[in-house]
């Protein structure tokens, strides 16, 4: 008796994040729940390089992902940096309304800048991420990174400390979600 061979099929993913939608190849609907994907915004972002993974769902017949990972590329970070100045760089983790999540910010100064300047630049970059996340959730977050909103405000607040020629976030990463 011969064994009927499965065929494997594109399945449509919705990526609302984005508002894109892509397809996934595999044998049923069901083996794509918790599949990972990551995908390039460089074009959507206008030369800013950064890779996004995203957790695909599946519920019925529908499927949808949620963003874990946001990540800026070392190619686009040392094109930024330039001779006769500093980076700061922090990685701390911050609760938000649904999860855990983990933020590597960096920051360039326009100029040489003494320790005490980088120190104070870090720890205010710190609190004020902390206290802004933990008021909204994690979907808003990674929208609001895209968007660049977080890192203007940011840039803003940091200025009177020392003005900042780069504000971005390095990594912003899901760690645990908090159960519902």
């Amino acid at each position: 008796m011969a064994k009927a061979k499965k065929k494997k099929k594109f399945f449509d993913v919705d990526i609302p994040l984005i508002k894109k939608q892509t397809q996934l190849y595999s044998y049923e609907l069901a083996d794509l729940d918790n599949k990972i994907i990551t995908y390039d915004l460089t074009r959507i972002l206008r030369g800013k390089s950064m890779m996004i993974q995203f957790r695909v769902k599946v519920s019925g017949d529908k499927t949808t992902t949620v963003p874990i990972q946001l990540k800026l590329m070392p190619y686009f970070l040392k094109r930024m940096m330039r001779k006769g100045t500093n980076y700061v760089e922090d990685s701390f983790i911050a609760k938000c309304k649904d999860a855990e999540i983990r933020i590597k910010p960096l920051l360039i100064t326009r100029r040489k800048v003494s320790r005490a300047v980088r120190k104070a630049l870090r720890e205010k970059a710190r609190e004020e991420l902390t206290n802004y996340v933990k008021t909204i959730t994690t979907q808003t977050v990674f929208e609001e990174i895209l968007k660049n909103q977080l890192q203007k405000t940011l840039s803003l607040k940091l200025k009177k400390i020392y003005p900042l020629s780069l504000c971005e976030i390095r990594i912003l990463k899901v760690i645990e979600k908090k159960s519902e």
